[in-house]
C-alpha cells in the first residue's frame, strides 16, 4: 500500500531505530530520563526559549498550552480550519472550559485586524474574556499553506497591544521553515508558547514538544500529569526525536517537491474541479463525484493500493512524506492519469 493519508504514518528509518535502541533512559516523571532532558534542552535552545516539555502527542501539547493561557469561561480566537478546533475532540471546551471565536476564510490565517475586531471588551460582563490567539503553521486544512514571520509579526503586535497570549500550533512548523528560511529562534521570540510535532514530516514514531518560559513549562508539567501524559522511560522515543531534528529537517524539501509533482499530475486530470494552493507537503482538491459513479475517490484509489483521506464528499487530501519513494510516485501519477 502507498499511504498518502498523513505524514503521521511514517516508520522510523533503520538509523533512527538504532538511535532508539542505544538511548539512555530513566524516569521522566522524576526528571531523570537523560534522553528526554536532552531533547527538551535541544528544542528550547534551537528556538531560543527557556524550557520545553516532551509529550505523547501534538493534541496534548496544544491542549496544555490552551489551559496554560486561559481560565474557565475565557474565549480563544482561532481560525475555523484550525486543528485545535476541528481535530482535538472538543478539547478546548472539555479541558479548559473555554469558548471559541472562529475566524472565517479559506487561508487558515488570522490577521491583526481580525483579532482586534473579535476582541471582547473586558469591561463588558456579558461577554467572555478574550485571552488567547492560536495560529497554525503550516495550515493543514488550508492545504498546508505556509506563513512567514513577516505575516505573523503584526498578529503578535496586536496580541501584545490587547494583552493576549499567542500560541503556535507548529505541528508542521519545520515544513514552513524550509520554505521561508525564517529561523526557529525568531519564532521563539514571537510566540508565548509553541507546539512542535516530531511524528509528522520529521518521521519520529511518537511525540511532540511544547516550548515556553520556565514558568509556563513548570505549570505544563502539572497539567501533563493531570492529562495522563507523564511518561516514564521515554528516552527511546526522545532519541528518535533528536535523530529527526539532526537528520530529517532539510529533507522536508523532497516531500514538498513530491507534492508539487502530484499537483502537476492532477492539473492534467479532467475530473479535478478545484485545487487548493500547494505550498508544502499537502495536496487538497475537489473532484467530480459523477466520474466515479457515486464512489468516493478514496475508495477508488484504495482498489489501486493507494490510501488517501476524504475530507468531505468530493474533496480529497494527499500528504507526502519520507516513506514515499520515487517508484511510488510513478505509480501514483500513472494511476491518477488513468482514472
Amino acid at each position: 500500500m502507498i499511504d498518502l493519508r498523513s505524514d503521521t504514518v511514517t516508520r522510523p528509518t533503520p538509523a533512527m531505530r538504532q538511535a532508539m535502541l542505544e538511548a539512555a533512559v530513566g524516569d521522566d516523571v522524576f526528571g531523570e530520563d537523560p534522553s528526554v532532558n536532552a531533547l527538551e534542552e535541544k528544542m528550547a535552545s534551537m528556538f531560543g526559549m527557556e524550557a520545553a516539555i516532551f509529550c505523547p502527542s501534538g493534541t496534548m501539547t496544544n491542549q496544555i498550552a490552551i489551559k496554560l493561557h486561559t481560565q474557565p469561561g475565557d474565549e480563544v480566537i482561532c481560525h475555523r480550519l484550525s486543528h485545535v478546533y476541528n481535530y482535538e475532540g472538543g478539547g478546548i471546551a472539555f479541558n479548559s472550559g473555554a469558548s471559541v471565536r472562529l475566524i472565517e476564510g479559506n487561508t487558515g490565517f488570522i490577521t491583526a485586524e481580525e483579532i482586534k475586531e473579535n476582541f471582547n471588551n473586558p469591561n463588558d460582563p456579558h461577554k467572555p474574556l478574550t485571552s488567547l490567539v492560536c495560529l497554525e503553521n503550516t495550515a493543514n486544512r488550508a492545504g498546508g499553506l505556509v506563513f512567514s514571520l513577516e505575516q505573523i509579526r503584526p498578529v503578535a503586535a496586536a496580541c501584545k497591544e490587547l494583552g493576549l497570549a499567542l500560541h503556535l500550533d507548529g505541528a508542521r512548523l519545520f515544513n514552513a521553515l524550509v520554505v521561508t528560511q525564517d529561523t526557529p529562534a525568531a519564532y521563539g521570540a514571537t510566540f508565548h508558547t509553541i507546539s512542535i510535532c516530531l511524528s509528522k514530516g520529521l518521521g519520529a514514531p511518537v511525540g511532540s514538544v511544547l516550548l515556553g518560559t520556565k514558568e509556563y513549562i513548570r505549570k505544563a508539567r502539572r497539567i501533563r500529569k493531570v492529562f495522563g501524559g507523564g511518561m516514564r522511560q521515554a528516552g527511546s522515543l526522545a532519541a528518535a526525536g533528536i535523530y529527526a531534528l539532526d537528520h530529517h529537517i532539510e529533507r522536508l524539501k523532497e516531500d514538498h517537491e513530491k507534492a508539487q509533482a502530484i499537483k502537476r499530475t492532477l492539473e492534467q486530470c479532467s475530473w479535478v474541479k478545484h485545487m487548493q494552493p500547494v505550498a508544502s507537503n499537502i495536496v487538497i482538491f475537489h473532484y467530480d463525484t459523477a466520474k466515479f459513479n457515486g464512489k468516493g475517490l478514496d475508495e477508488v484509489l484504495k482498489a489501486h493500493e493507494i490510501l488517501a483521506i476524504s475530507l468531505a464528499p468530493g474533496q480529497l487530501r494527499f500528504v507526502t512524506h519520507l516513506d514515499i519513494s520515487d517508484a511510488m510516485m510513478e505509480k501514483i501519477e500513472n494511476t491518477l492519469m488513468l482514472l
